[in-house]
């Protein structure tokens, strides 16, 4: 599954495949504006693989996309009222303000997200969600705070279900679109045991 497009001055695209022997992938992407003034972009990882995996994955999609001008954490806590009745979902969510340049994000599971630069030495791990324990649907933490870091012009947030292996970064090329970054990642760096999915968000200055 291949999804690309932009949200004001962010380019992005989501590719992702079922575990090997499988059809459908339970892993599942959120990537909407809300207001015009910025965007909700995150991945969502249906617990398990398949069919299961993704019906919840997707009530979680849907609840966000109906929820968008909500807070992160206040997200969180919709989806898991809405997920009690499904397998539960680990998730990571980013809430992007264009004019004042900052990203919010919010993570429970294992859904890595990573905030990246172009470097003299290659790739720079500007910031990495901090990720809570539990399962949304299930168990989430009473309290949840998400963090605040700035985002600029060239950036490159990528986000990648527990599918895609800790290396990922190593060898990102920046001069790429979105929609060929994450089609690399997902090539050399999935997991044949696991559903894979990788959001690539580029902040290009302008709106596409």
């Amino acid at each position: 599954m291949d999804e690309h497009g932009w949200l004001g001055p962010l380019e992005w695209a989501a590719t992702s495949r079922p575990r090997q022997g499988e059809h459908v992938c339970g892993d599942r992407q959120i990537a909407v504006e809300v207001d015009g003034a910025g965007a909700l972009v995150g991945v969502l990882d249906g617990l398990g693989h398949g069919a299961d995996a993704a019906d919840a994955a997707l009530c979680g999609v849907q609840v966000l996309t109906d929820a968008r001008t909500e807070p992160v954490e206040v997200l969180v806590q919709h989806c898991h009222r809405a997920l009690s009745g499904t397998r539960g979902a680990a998730m990571t969510l980013a809430r992007i303000d264009f004019a004042a340049g900052m990203l919010q994000w919010i993570g429970i599971g294992n859904v890595r997200a990573s905030l990246v630069a172009k470097s003299p030495g290659g790739v720079e791990v500007r910031s990495s969600a901090r990720l809570t324990g539990g399962i949304v649907g299930y168990r989430v933490p009473e309290v949840l705070s998400p963090q605040e870091v700035s985002i600029r012009p060239g950036d490159l947030l990528v986000i990648a279900s527990d599918g895609i292996t800790d290396d990922h970064l190593d060898d990102i090329d920046f001069a790429a679109p979105s929609r060929v970054i994450a089609d690399q990642i997902l090539a050399h760096h999935s997991k044949q045991t696991d559903d894979a999915l990788v959001l690539a968000t580029r902040h290009r200055g302008t709106a596409g």
